[in-house]
């Protein structure tokens, strides 16, 4: 799957080796974090529920750490600058749907993070631990956020997934080999 002799990082004509990994973490991670996520939705309140929560609580956990070291990447590496036979605003529409990509990931989190701190429960970001007075209006709000961003997310992620079927099969190009 991976080259060898490929670079750890972006260069001007291709991804690196840490860019298609976080890629590819990141979309396992979301192959069991969203499935996870509605699967909770419908547990009664017990110990086996509390045990899921916790494993989805990490995973998000991990998910957010990994999002921002692929934006910090993303920052301090070049994109590979590739020459499609993209229609006009093509490319335009393709860093929208990354930039909402990531906005959505944070979001999920973040509205996941404050739901269970103002749930009255404490967590450990950042290697300290965070407790927050209860509130559990705010906590339901940012529950809301929460499954409203997930839904976004999947259809942020069904555009992207589309785009790559739709330069396979319409505009003839394997765009998908890019980031394997």
């Amino acid at each position: 799957m991976f080259n060898l002799n490929m670079s750890i990082f972006n260069n001007i004509s291709k991804y690196g080796l840490l860019a298609k990994l976080i890629h590819w973490l990141t979309a396992a991670g979301l192959l069991i974090q969203i499935p996870l996520g509605f699967y909770l939705v419908d547990l009664d309140f017990d110990q086996f529920r509390v045990d899921i929560e916790n494993y989805h609580i990490l995973f998000g956990l991990i998910l957010f750490y990994t999002t921002l070291i692929r934006l910090t990447f993303k920052l301090l590496s070049p994109t590979p600058n590739f020459n499609d036979n993209a229609f006009p605003g093509q490319k335009v529409l393709a860093k929208l749907n990354h930039f909402f990509l990531y906005l959505a990931l944070l979001t999920i989190t973040i509205s996941g993070i404050f739901k269970k701190l103002f749930n009255g429960e404490s967590l450990v970001i950042f290697f300290k631990k965070v407790n927050l007075t209860y509130n559990f209006e705010l906590s339901e709000q940012f529950y809301s956020i929460h499954v409203l961003a997930n839904y976004v997310l999947i259809g942020l992620i069904a555009l992207h997934i589309l785009a790559v079927l739709f330069h396979k099969f319409l505009l003839r190009e394997n765009i998908l080999k890019r980031i394997l």
